[in-house]
C-alpha cells in the first residue's frame, strides 16, 4: 500500500517527533527530524526503532551535542 501525502503534508515538509530520555535525575528533551511526510509515519518509526534512537541520543549527549537543552537528531 502506497501512502500519498496530502497537500498540507507536502507544504509542511518532513516531520519531527519529540521524545524524552532520562539523564541522571532529570529528563532530557530530544527531537528526531525524519524524512516522513506525516506525523503518523514519523511516530511509528520512532516507536519501532526507539532503542537505537535513544542510543544515538545518549551518544550525542556524551559528546556535548545539546542545543537549547535539547538533543536533536536528523534521520538521513
Amino acid at each position: 500500500m502506497t501512502i500519498i501525502p496530502t497537500l498540507q503534508e507536502i507544504a509542511e515538509g518532513p516531520q519531527s517527533v519529540s521524545f524524552q530520555i532520562v539523564d541522571g535525575k532529570k529528563r532530557r528533551d530530544c527531537i528526531l527530524k525524519t524524512t516522513f511526510p506525516n506525523k503518523s509515519q514519523a511516530s511509528k518509526y520512532l516507536i519501532t526503532h526507539r532503542s537505537a534512537i535513544e542510543r544515538l541520543a545518549r551518544d550525542a549527549m556524551a559528546i556535548g551535542k545539546i542545543k537549547d537543552g535539547q538533543v536533536r537528531l536528523v534521520m538521513i
